[in-house]
């Protein structure tokens, strides 16, 4: 590799590296403003509970002193009956309490456990990238390949924003995705990329990675998580990681069915 490709590489892995921290800056806000909510909600619903006591010991004052002057059964039935609701409101407001100071009591766990300073490790439950950021990155390392690429999209029509026709004709490109004959885009898609020489395609029905080995020495895999736009994400070019990792890249073309 160049030292222009180097310098151009790492820019590129800085400037994912910012994206990330705006990502989690992001994130830590939002959980401080569910948290700041939280601690509303319980505020009121403490001085709910303590206007319920107040309203609960008067109630009780007032039938006590209808029952001790005679007062007769109906106005004291009355009197029990809005004793029993207050207590029913305020054992509701009791647990709506315990909900909120454990609800906030995991925020803040959270909170403090995502880009926190004395370590590198990335919580990736929260962060957001997007399929069009992955996009990117993969036709940025592709554009610099050499000898061998291998390709996994969850759809044949994501190839569309790799640009592979711009790829040397001597990079040999091998490629997994999902592909449906039965749809039209599908099809054309297919027969384009079938006449290019250098690319070979299977049909991979996973729809669950991204990955661009290329040239068995940088690795860009992702992951698509259960949330819109999450995706566990990792870039690298150290042999050992490529090498734990192949098995994984591989499967994806293992598993793919021959057109």
């Amino acid at each position: 590799m160049s030292q222009e490709e180097m310098i151009k590489t790492l820019h590129e892995s800085l400037k994912l590296k910012n994206d990330q921290l705006n990502t989690l800056k992001d994130s830590l806000e939002l959980k401080d403003g569910q948290i700041n909510t939280l601690e509303d909600s319980i505020k009121l619903k403490d001085e709910k509970i303590e206007a319920l006591e107040k309203s609960l010991e008067l109630k009780e004052k007032e039938l006590s002193n209808k029952s001790g002057g005679g007062a007769d059964e109906s106005l004291i039935e009355e009197l029990q009956k809005e004793i029993d609701i207050l207590n029913g409101e305020l054992a509701k407001a009791d647990e709506d309490i315990e909900s909120l100071e454990l609800e906030l009591e995991k925020l803040k766990t959270g909170a403090s456990g995502v880009g926190s300073a004395d370590t590198n490790i990335l919580d990736f439950t929260d962060i957001v990238i997007t399929k069009e950021e992955i996009l990117t990155k993969m036709k940025n390392i592709l554009e610099s390949s050499l000898h061998k690429v291998m390709i996994a999209v969850p759809s044949i029509e994501d190839l569309q924003e790799l640009y592979l026709y711009e790829v040397r004709s001597s990079v040999n490109l091998q490629i997994a995705c999902l592909i449906d004959p039965g749809i039209e885009l599908h099809s054309d898609l297919l027969e384009e990329f079938e006449s290019l020489d250098n690319i070979s395609l299977r049909s991979y029905e996973g729809e669950d990675r991204y990955i661009l080995l290329k040239d068995n020495e940088e690795l860009f895999f992702a992951v698509i998580g259960d949330k819109q736009d999450n995706h566990l994400v990792f870039h690298t070019r150290d042999p050992k990681h490529i090498t734990i990792m192949n098995a994984l890249v591989m499967e994806s073309w293992l598993r793919g069915r021959k057109i």
